[in-house]
């Protein structure tokens, strides 16, 4: 194994921020076809890591804290090194992966793509925190020589629906989002109503979100009675494979709708002040973004006209 270059990607998260790094993950892939890659991440995406076939090995990282578990970081320090990787791309770019690059001994660096000051390959745009993610992960995978990276792929990730999907036509909705950031979430009596304009357009509203997201579900299904409530019991990449037979998705800025828009379905993605779409919107073949401030006097009628579009064009 030691005549076969290693090469270090890092991507912590959160999944919105993974989903659109999934194009740097093939370029770098492509560029190092011999080399064996291995992927630095979370543990809620090792799993991820390991079915996208881009990696060879994953790593998980729980991110320790440096006072509680300094243990801990000598331990992932020793693993770095004895890891002998010829080059990192570290794509998470944060205090903590910069630090990672710093407690390596000066000697023994590797060649590191990112903005940790010193390393090999910075990308020093100064205007990369008013970029899309994107197009920021783009420009520093060109300093470090890897150009015509591809759009955001999900290809990989499916899962059977089973009787989850009805029969006919349907619309994704996604309600939900970061629980410690109500502002980002569009209000369930407008979803509900949303909802019920769809149906009444031949699109039957599929509700999906996680088990703890049952009291915004329950409000939105309890408003609009056609509305089939899959709350809690849809993976991930069963959303991916219903967004696939969907008409359209409509939702929040949370990951879900990522997967949505990557995997092809026509998605109205719905924007507040909390966070700004030129730098995370999703990527996908037909997105519309909506943003008003606050979300909440976003109207109805302007998203359901979106969301009516796009099912049309596709």
């Amino acid at each position: 194994m030691s005549d076969i270059e290693r090469i270090l990607v890092i991507k912590h998260g959160a999944l919105g921020d993974w989903v659109l790094a999934t194009g740097c993950f093939a370029a770098i892939r492509r560029r190092h076809r011999r080399a064996r890659l291995t992927l630095l991440t979370t543990p809620a995406f090792a799993d991820w890591g390991a079915r996208c076939g881009w990696f060879d090995e994953v790593w998980t990282d729980e991110r320790p804290s440096l006072l509680a578990r300094p243990f801990a970081w000598i331990g992932l320090r020793r693993r770095l090194i004895d890891g002998g990787f010829a080059r990192v791309y570290d794509l998470q770019t944060s205090g903590r992966t910069g630090l990672y690059f710093r407690m390596l001994p000066r000697r023994r660096r590797p060649e590191w793509s990112g903005n940790a000051a010193g390393c090999s390959h910075p990308h020093r745009n100064p205007r990369r925190d008013s970029m899309h993610t994107t197009a920021v992960r783009a420009e520093q995978l060109g300093v470090a020589g890897i150009e015509d990276v591809p759009a955001p792929a999900l290809d990989w990730l499916d899962a059977d629906i089973g009787d989850l999907a009805p029969p006919g036509a349907f619309a994704l909705i996604v309600p939900g989002g970061s629980a410690h950031r109500p502002e980002k979430r569009w209000p369930a009596e407008r979803f509900a109503e949303l909802a019920r304009r769809l149906s009444e357009r031949g699109a039957l509203p599929v509700l999906v979100g996680a088990a703890a997201e049952a009291s915004i579900l329950g409000a939105i299904a309890r408003g609009a009675p056609d509305a089939i409530d899959l709350g809690g019991r849809t993976s991930l990449g069963q959303v991916a494979a219903l967004a696939r037979r969907a008409s359209c998705a409509v939702g929040n800025d949370t990951g879900p709708m990522h997967i949505a828009a990557t995997v092809g379905c026509p998605s109205v993605v719905l924007f507040g002040a909390a966070s700004d779409p030129r730098r995370s919107a999703p990527r996908g073949e037909s997105v519309a973004v909506l943003r008003r401030s606050p979300l909440a006097s976003l109207p109805v009628d302007e998203v359901a006209d979106a969301a009516v579009r796009l099912s049309e064009r596709a």
